[in-house]
């Protein structure tokens, strides 16, 4: 079993909606957001590979579209912006499509890091 990973890029702003008006988070903000998408599987033999990144651009990609640029609170299923939300939406919107998704990893910063490694089983 092989793992390869792709790492894509967005910008949005956001805003965490339950938090006190006090915490920095709360107002409107934005992100140079990265996410990587980690897929298992076997090495075809005849390709040699486990899938061609060119078809994991293709599935994402339109994904990247719906939240690059945007303010993600007017998402639906983003209403609450988190790291760990945006992971599960991302998840949510690209398992059916890529077979073998073992986890995604949002960063909003460089420092900071959610991973999502699909729903408990």
């Amino acid at each position: 079993m092989i793992e390869i990973r792709k790492t894509f890029q967005f910008e949005a702003a956001h805003r965490l909606p339950y938090l006190p008006s006090s915490h920095k988070c709360s107002r409107i903000h934005g992100h140079s957001f990265k996410f990587e998408v980690a897929i298992t599987g076997d090495i075809d033999q005849q390709k040699g590979w486990v899938l061609d990144f060119g078809e994991i651009n293709r599935k994402v990609e339109p994904v990247v579209e719906e939240i690059d640029h945007r303010f993600l609170n007017e998402i639906q299923g983003l209403e609450n912006p988190t790291s760990e939300n945006i992971a599960i939406w991302l998840w949510n919107k690209l398992e059916p499509n890529l077979p073998g998704l073992v986890e995604i990893a949002v960063c909003e910063s460089a420092n900071s890091r959610c991973v999502y490694r699909g729903p408990s089983r």
